[in-house]
């Protein structure tokens, strides 16, 4: 018997449409699943209602894989694999795998020999890449920095060290609640010609994509206010 395969599908970053940032293709996989591997159950269920996925959703198999997911539970999620069924990967939003849990599942398949399909869609971290005139030759995504007030101006620097030094852009993000507290550390910290990009609600009607010295942040932050809307944080050296 053919074995199945772990299809890792990209979800919208917001409300738009979903044929505006995601290819007819990956629809057609979708149907091929009736198991999928989520962060949280009921945002994937309206996923799926939106996407028009055409089998009723109580005869669907969901398993959660968050934080709170014990990693010696996940292995079993694979299983209908064996049995020649395709197995869904669905990210909350962008691309499963990138800031996601869905590695780890992921990293089980590659060890059993299990093929994995990943789909094209959107994701934040590249689009703000693509759109920040920073150096798309070499980047390093760092997640989130640490919350603590002194830990974080250390990690700025160090970060904008490695700018400078090694003209490597850096790419992080934070809790949407505590955008603009990033934004002013990033002020506060940073030297006057290090440019900062700051990335807003991509592939959404209110997206806001700016590249600034660090300088002009100072004042144009007065009038962005990024509370709750999530954000990619860039700096970078000028090309």
């Amino acid at each position: 018997m053919k074995k199945g395969k772990l299809i890792l599908f990209p979800v919208a970053i917001g409300g738009e449409l979903l044929d505006a940032v995601l290819p007819t293709e990956n629809k057609r996989w979708l149907e091929t699943c009736h198991t999928f591997i989520v962060e949280e159950i009921r945002t994937a269920r309206r996923f799926l209602k939106r996407a028009g996925y055409p089998i009723p959703i109580d005869d669907v198999a969901f398993f959660e894989l968050n934080e709170h997911t014990s990693t010696s539970d996940i292995g079993s999620y694979l299983d209908p694999i064996a049995d020649g069924n395709n197995v869904g990967l669905l990210s909350e939003a962008g691309l499963p795998c990138i800031a996601d849990p869905g590695a780890a599942i992921v990293a089980i398949a590659q060890q059993r020999a299990i093929e994995v399909l990943p789909l094209v869609g959107p994701s934040s971290l590249l689009l703000a890449l693509m759109a920040s005139g920073l150096n798309g030759q070499s980047f390093a995504f760092n997640g989130y920095l640490p919350v603590d007030r002194s830990r974080r101006y250390a990690a700025l620097r160090h970060l904008e060290d490695r700018v400078w030094r090694e003209h490597q852009t850096q790419l992080f993000i934070e809790a949407p609640y505590r955008n603009n507290q990033m934004l002013e550390a990033l002020c506060a910290t940073l030297r006057s010609d290090t440019l900062i990009c700051v990335a807003c609600d991509i592939t959404l009607p209110s997206q806001i994509i700016r590249t600034l010295p660090c300088s002009q942040w100072k004042t144009e932050r007065l009038a962005l206010n990024l509370h709750k809307h999530n954000t990619v944080f860039l700096i970078g050296s000028p090309q």
